[in-house]
């Protein structure tokens, strides 16, 4: 026991603290603590050791120390290399540092006895606190085996309360700090208070760190054993030679991390990912799920290509691949424009309407090519189960996406141009109805959330910008049609074939056929000459094989006779195809009774009806002949009727129709024909056989007829003018509602023609009949 106020060396602690019984060895290297070590071992051995409150303070003050420490027994000193010794010491008792009384050469210090003040404890709070003690010690002890083992016996076997809580302090390696407090805790009821809230931490630290070892450990163990049992059903999938539908699994998680798509859209995927894990690979369901994961991580959710907005550009490629079709272009750039203006603009649905070979599928290649879309077709011709269009459900044997997932798929964004060919030859069976399909593909306020009944996910078709091609709009539903912008693509005059043919198709089919263009050279009336005498068409695709043939016995020319260049001109092309396969009916020379010109509008372009009518006595019966459809049954009835109604006029008897019998024919009786465009022309037939009144040779009408003599409009007007006009027509007479139609004509169609507007039959009539 130290006397009260004694002075004696001091050193000064960095990092460390000192309690009472416990034995601590380290180095000091400063003058002042190897000074005062050397003092005490002069003298009694004991030095007086406090902690420093600032570990970094080289040379601390009263103020920095803490004034709580213990007096140790200096047992041993060890000289270490580089001016270092090594103290051995055992701490004896608390005392309290006074103050400083020296600080040269060493510190000096003036201390005093520390007393425990634990008289106000009886010996029963004593006890309880003991036990409290060791059990949780014993508690502790359950945590940590190792300390159970070295340290936890030796202090159980303590009987002193204060020793008690100064060696838990000292052998649990508690941090400096934390041991200056129970230091510092000269109450036994304060220092029980501390160290028992620090075991208590100790043990639920112990707790909570074991748990997360064992819940690590556990999951190492798992993973090590996943990959275990993985390997070895890898090698025996390879022994067995199956696929390995964990790796493709891992390949599937792999892409859907780089897709591009909605989370809803993702989460979706990753379930299908999770059941394709857990299914033996050689099973038909798992391949069944292989091949729907293949399909929807092939799909374009959110990937799109960027447009090329100029519109020079746009209209340069397409003036450079198609001669005229004005009305399209147009339409085209002007939804460019919309589009560079509203930064987006809704995508319409443009359906070109007109005859084969008119360039309609070309031209939705050109739009894509103009606009750098990615370019895909579908050919709706013949297409009939609406499974084609919406797909399969996933769960029947060989399902398969449909023809608009398919597309995306193809295309790789989800913004091309896609192309419904043939979109009026779509039909249906008892499997369900194929235009009704299209209804939703081909409506903007729905296509956003498309619903493949394969994939399953909603698909965004809002970007895709649809062209659809079809040669008529009769056999097209209503609903369908109306979702649609119908742009015609009408017949081509033998001009536009002929630049056509010099700006495109000869250059085409001379690289096709191998041949330079300082070999082969094909003169313009030539060009005329095919177009004129070796085809009949709307288009131009008899055309393009006529030159390609051409081209070809031309290039076997070339190598037979090694010739230097072949000129093919007007006189020698029926060297190369043979005799004039086409001749245009001209219209008769003389005026005739009962004979009218009429013109009609056929799928290759335009063509005139000479429609012949003779009376005979009979019993008023009307014969029909020429493969006429229902609809010219008709409108020849109606025109009967109204040429009835109207024989008083003419001096005809009333029992005339009673006691003839009228028959009207319409040559080339193989060629089927309706329609009720030709109603004018039967009547004007009937009425000049009835009355024997000649009609002009030279003119030819056009014009659906009602019973009380009425001219309605009808369509394809530019192809019969057309045909007129290669019949050497000089007159015609057209409806008068159908006047825009004829203003929108170029000159070079009407030429000259002369156009009568008619709305009468009395106004057909005094332009029909040879005036006696």
């Amino acid at each position: 026991m130290v006397d009260k106020t004694i002075t004696m060396p001091v050193i000064a602690l960095r990092g460390m603290t000192v309690l009472p019984k416990m034995m601590l060895h380290f180095d000091i290297s400063r003058t002042k603590s190897v000074v005062a070590v050397e003092k005490a071992m002069v003298g009694d051995q004991k030095v007086c050791l406090v902690t420093q409150k600032n570990p970094e303070e080289a040379d601390p003050a009263f103020e920095e120390l803490h004034h709580i420490g213990t007096v140790a027994l200096v047992k041993q000193l060890v000289k270490m290399p580089g001016n270092v010794i090594r103290v051995m010491v055992e701490g004896l008792e608390r005392v309290e540092l006074l103050s400083l009384k020296s600080e040269e050469p060493m510190l000096v210090g003036e201390i005093d006895n520390v007393l425990e003040y634990d008289e106000i404890l009886d010996d029963v709070t004593r006890q309880a606190m003991m036990q409290i003690v060791r059990e949780k010690l014993s508690e502790y002890g359950k945590e940590n085996p190792r300390i159970a083992k070295e340290v936890i016996p030796g202090l159980l076997v303590l009987t002193d309360l204060g020793e008690l809580l100064d060696q838990i302090a000292v052998q649990l390696s508690w941090d400096y700090l934390i041991r200056q407090r129970v230091l510092d805790c000269v109450m036994l009821e304060d220092r029980y208070a501390l160290v028992m809230k620090h075991l208590l931490t100790e043990i639920e630290v112990t707790k909570i760190k074991r748990e997360l070892q064992s819940n690590v450990k556990e999951r190492i163990d798992k993973n090590q054993k996943d990959y275990i049992l993985r390997e070895q059903l890898k090698v025996i999938r390879e022994e067995l030679g199956e696929d390995n539908p964990l790796s493709d699994a891992d390949e599937y998680s792999k892409r859907l991390k780089s897709l591009k798509a909605d989370k809803e859209i993702k989460d979706k995927i990753q379930k299908e990912i999770e059941r394709f894990k857990a299914m033996p690979g050689g099973s038909q369901e798992a391949n069944v799920v292989r091949m729907y994961l293949e399909t929807v991580l092939d799909l374009p959710w959110k990937k799109v290509s960027k447009d090329n907005n100029s519109i020079a550009h746009a209209e340069k490629v397409l003036e450079e691949d198609h001669y005229g079709l004005s009305k399209v272009k147009e339409r085209i750039l002007e939804y460019l424009a919309v589009r560079v203006l509203t930064k987006k603009g809704a995508s319409p649905i443009i359906c070109l309407v007109g005859p084969p070979g008119t360039g309609k599928t070309s031209i939705a290649r050109s739009v894509a090519k103009a606009l750098n879309k990615e370019y895909v077709r579908i050919s709706l011709g013949g297409v009939r189960d609406e499974a084609e269009i919406r797909g399969h459900r996933k769960t029947y044997v060989g399902a398969m996406p449909g023809r608009i997932a398919e597309a995306l798929r193809q295309a790789g964004v989800s913004n091309p141009l896609m192309l419904l060919d043939e979109i009026d030859k779509v039909s249906r069976d008892y499997k369900g109805d194929t235009s009704s399909a299209l209804l939703e593909v081909l409506d903007s306020e729905q296509n956003v959330k498309f619903r493949d009944h394969y994939v399953e996910l909603p698909i965004d078709l809002s970007n895709v910008l649809f062209i659809a091609t079809a040669n008529t709009t009769a056999t097209i539903p209503g609903p369908l049609l109306d979702r649609m912008e119908v742009i015609e693509v009408t017949s081509y005059t033998e001009n536009e074939k002929f630049h056509i043919a010099k700006n495109y198709l000869v250059r085409k089919q001379r690289e096709k056929n191998g041949l330079k263009e300082s070999q082969v050279i094909i003169t313009d009336q030539a060009l005329e000459k095919i177009i004129h005498n070796y085809t009949r068409e709307a288009g131009v695709r008899a055309l393009e094989r006529r030159i390609g043939a051409v081209y070809r016995k031309a290039a076997r020319q070339f190598l037979d006779d090694q010739s230097q260049v072949i000129e093919i001109t007007e006189s020698s092309i029926e060297k190369y195809l043979g005799k004039e396969k086409v001749t245009f009916e001209d219209v008769n020379d003389d005026d005739e009774v009962g004979i009218v010109r009429g013109l009609a509008w056929t799928s290759v372009g335009g063509s005139t009806l000479q429609i012949e009518v003779n009376v005979m006595p009979g019993k008023g019966n009307l014969q029909l002949t020429g493969q006429m459809g229902d609809v010219m049954k008709e409108s020849a009835r109606t025109a009967l009727s109204y040429v009835r109604s109207v024989c008083p006029e003419y001096q005809v008897k009333d029992d005339y129709f009673e006691k003839h019998d009228i028959h009207l024919h319409i040559p080339e009786g193989a060629v089927p024909k309706d329609g009720p465009s030709a109603g004018i022309t039967m009547a004007t037939a009937m009425l000049s056989a009835v009355t024997n009144r000649k009609v002009y040779a030279k003119v030819a009408m056009t014009g659906e007829i009602t019973l009380r003599g009425r001219v309605l409009p009808i369509g394809g007007l530019k192809e019969k003018i057309l045909a007129a006009r290669m019949a050497h027509v000089e007159k015609v007479l057209v409806p008068y509602k159908n006047r825009p139609d004829i203003l929108e004509l170029s000159d070079e169609i009407t030429g000259n023609l002369t156009i009568v507007y008619v709305k009468h039959m009395p106004e057909v009539l005094k332009e029909a009949f040879v005036q006696e």
